[in-house]
């Protein structure tokens, strides 16, 4: 293959496009700052939990396609087209992102692109970054109007980011405005997703703000599905209404659905709730903040669910916490990650401690994650372990081997048999027959 590749930010999303590009044969320097995580990934080690990408890692790094710098001077030299991977977490004290990696990393590619290059944006970024980055390139680079700018969304799912790069659902592609640079963008990035276009992968051409509205609206949407069953919980709960039933009922209807229409905890990690008040800042700055203001409810019903799980179990409890000990099975914000960022389980645990009750929280994978987030709670080693004395079982993160439990064997450790599903994830007729006294958000 012709094009070298070159992939700027090595995190969860830099590291699964650089190992996945280099495993559809192409050569690939990946790029981070950090001395030790690019050690780290050259030695075939993640510094993120996520099923199946090490293997793929390990093939590029052996193959020789597939090697990490600490170098701009090196990537520059190095690559015709270069991936844009970085961060764009929240400010801190505000809704908006912070640009900084991103400006960063234009502003330290820029001025060493002395040939042809292609500059591939991923990040999720407020709509209008992409012209001014565009303009910096410009303006920088040696190449001048040779160096062109593309806006290309990622669309990774945590737990399934290796199938979604390599077979993505679309590809979205920002073009610039000058016909010329558009037309050849558009044949290079063709090239690269070769496979994927072969394999039927629909291909959607845009201006730099469609492309760059796409991945936020989408995170829109689905965090107003999961909001819009999680409100109809708190309807069910007053009415001693089901919601697992309504939300099942209502997923046959073809219009609806029945993903993200999971009753429960709520939404977290790293990139809804950051995504969604990013985009309410955006649209604030642009004057058209009455569009998204049902973004905001949707927010607040989101963080009401914690609060309602933390209520449901003090009320298992008889009213406090205080000198009772609660086990916290899940501590990732959802299953198949290591990712702990605004979880709604971490948040629940230390809710729990404030008020005074002893936690112990386990989890498959997040453990380390959730003692650097959280040092005060108490860790488990297994479900049993976390379970054991409790007065209260919470289920919080909905991983397989929890929806699998055995309800008579953690019975046989715990002080007392509550347990709260903060997930739906249990069969209530087997954990009542099995002697707990079993309540979840949402059902009677």
């Amino acid at each position: 293959m012709s094009h070298r590749l070159t992939v700027i930010g090595t995190g969860y999303l830099g590291a699964t496009h650089a190992a996945c590009m280099a495993d559809l044969g192409f050569d690939v320097l990946g790029l981070d700052v950090d001395e030790a995580k690019v050690a780290r990934l050259a030695a075939g080690d993640l510094p993120v939990y996520e099923p199946g990408l090490e293997p793929v890692l390990r093939r590029g790094l052996e193959s020789g396609r597939l090697r990490f710098t600490t170098s701009y001077e090196e990537i520059a030299e190095f690559g015709d087209v270069h991936f844009v991977c970085v961060g764009t977490p929240q400010k801190a004290g505000e809704y908006a992102a912070d640009l900084t990696y991103v400006d960063e990393a234009i502003s330290s590619l820029a001025p060493l692109l002395r040939r042809p290059a292609l500059v591939v944006g991923k990040s999720t970024v407020p709509v209008g970054t992409a012209a001014r980055l565009a303009t910096r390139l410009t303006r920088l680079a040696p190449a001048g109007g040779d160096a062109v700018l593309v806006w290309n969304p990622e669309f990774l799912r945590e737990g399934f980011a290796v199938q979604d790069t390599l077979q993505p659902d679309r590809i979205v592609v920002g073009l610039p405005a000058e016909p010329g640079a558009a037309e050849h963008a558009e044949k290079v990035l063709r090239e690269v997703y070769a496979s994927m276009l072969a394999a039927g992968t629909p291909f959607i051409t845009a201006d730099y703000p469609t492309s760059e509205l796409v991945k936020v609206s989408a995170n829109a949407f689905l965090a107003t599905k999961i909001s819009f069953i999680n409100a109809m919980a708190e309807v069910c709960e007053a009415a001693h209404a089901d919601v697992t039933k309504l939300s099942e009922a209502l997923s046959y209807d073809d219009r609806i659905g029945g993903k993200f229409l999971g009753p429960g905890l709520g939404f977290g990690g790293g990139c809804l709730p950051k995504d969604i008040r990013a985009f309410m800042a955006r649209a604030g700055e642009l004057g058209v903040d009455q569009a998204l203001t049902f973004l905001r409810e949707v927010d607040e019903i989101n963080i009401r669910r914690r609060i309602r799980m933390v209520d449901l179990a003090r009320q298992q409890l008889g009213g406090s916490f205080i000198g009772r000990t609660v086990g916290v099975l899940g501590a990732a914000f959802k299953p198949n990650s290591d990712d702990v960022r605004d979880s709604p389980a971490l948040d629940v645990a230390a809710t729990i401690r404030a008020q005074g009750g002893k936690v112990t929280v386990y989890d498959p994978q997040a453990m380390a994650n959730a003692r650097r987030a959280q040092p005060s709670l108490d860790f488990g080693d297994s479900a049993l372990d976390a379970a054991r004395d409790a007065h209260a079982v919470l289920l919080l993160t909905e991983w397989a081997e929890f929806r699998e439990m055995d309800p008579s064997a953690l019975a046989e450790v715990v002080a007392e048999r509550n347990i709260v599903d903060g997930r739906n994830a249990l069969d209530p007729e087997t954990w009542r027959a099995a002697g707990w006294n079993y309540r979840a958000l949402g059902r009677p």
